[in-house]
């Protein structure tokens, strides 16, 4: 059996989700070739579970100071670029693609008859059951256009529809696995550095670990930047008491699995992050905020911890699910993972 796996790289949960599926195709001995497109090559790091991954211009959205830039998004498409990569990425020596919202890929394997297995947190969205606050039919027919699928596998933090599955969240090795109370991760990639960064100066009894694209590792007073670094996002995520993000889906289940308490400030103008806040608001798993707002901030300082979430850290049920090629019977993978979520 050979696979094609498809991932959205624009922002680091697809890639974060694929990590743990590569170790356990690994280990199951199946091989997968890796496609990744949505970021520039240079802008990967720390990409060695992907062995001779290829990676494609796809299809991204424009952000400044902290929204989606309509404008700019369709002006950087490069329409021609991307259905000039789906003609001529020959997908025909694969047995399926399996693919996580990217889009090469899944309309290469559509144009080339090859089954296409779709599993994303945007897929769960094409169940009525899960919320998504305004537009949805416009919206579900976006994501099936977008990375079209024969079958489609949601992921979310509650099971809302057969085909939709937990979260996999690895087990990962630390250096400094104590509980540090006034120590707090902060991840708004979506942001100007400079924005984030005069937010925080006025809580300076707090440490804050920034990651940001534009960090360089340095430290002032209680504010330490740093660069792109999943070794060390872990480590600081492990020991802080809480974070403070965008909404993107997977940072969010990393975080309520380790129990770290959330302030999100979801990207305005992407559907998926004000659905991702306002699920959690209503789970009563999060604090969400609309801007850089000081009062949102300190109200969630002052707030009790998060219970933790015990989502599954082995996609083992998945991996064999799909070597057995009886996709459209997704009833009984969706009770095997959620048995053990509480």
């Amino acid at each position: 059996m050979k696979i094609l796996y498809g991932i959205q790289g624009t922002g680091n949960g697809h890639i974060t989700r694929a990590r743990v599926m590569a170790n356990a195709f690994k280990q199951m001995g199946i091989a997968v070739d890796y496609v990744f497109s949505g970021r520039a090559q240079q802008n990967y790091f720390d990409m060695d579970e992907f062995t001779n991954y290829r990676s494609f211009r796809g299809l991204s959205f424009t952000t400044q100071n902290g929204q989606v830039n309509s404008y700019q998004t369709v002006k950087n498409s490069r329409i021609c670029r991307l259905l000039k990569d789906i003609k001529q990425l020959d997908v025909s020596g694969y047995d399926f693609v399996f693919n996580d919202f990217e889009p090469i890929t899944a309309w290469a394997a559509k144009r080339q008859a090859v089954p296409v297995i779709g599993m994303s947190h945007q897929a769960a969205f094409l169940s009525p059951k899960v919320p998504m606050f305004g537009h949805s039919l416009m919206r579900r027919s976006l994501i099936k256009y977008y990375a079209p699928a024969d079958t489609y596998l949601g992921v979310h933090w509650q099971p809302f529809a057969q085909n939709i599955i937990p979260p996999f969240i690895a087990h990962h090795r630390h250096d400094n696995p104590v509980y540090v109370d006034n120590k707090v991760l902060v991840y708004l990639p979506f942001e100007e550095l400079r924005s984030v960064i005069d937010y925080l100066q006025d809580f300076p009894e707090k440490e804050f670990y920034c990651y940001h694209p534009q960090a360089q590792d340095s430290s002032s007073a209680n504010i330490h930047l740093r660069a792109p670094s999943r070794g060390g996002f872990l480590n600081d995520l492990a020991n802080a008491s809480g974070v403070i993000a965008n909404a993107g889906f997977e940072l969010s289940s990393e975080a309520l699995k380790l129990g770290k308490k959330l302030l999100l400030k979801p990207l305005s103008g992407q559907f998926e992050q004000d659905a991702n806040a306002q699920t959690l608001l209503a789970m009563k798993a999060a604090h969400v905020m609309n801007y850089l707002n000081p009062n949102a901030l300190d109200d969630w300082l002052n707030s009790t911890s998060q219970k933790q979430i015990n989502f599954p850290s082995d996609p083992q049920p998945l991996v064999e699910w799909l070597a057995a090629k009886q996709w459209h019977n997704t009833q009984e993978l969706h009770q095997n993972l959620w048995a053990s979520v509480g």
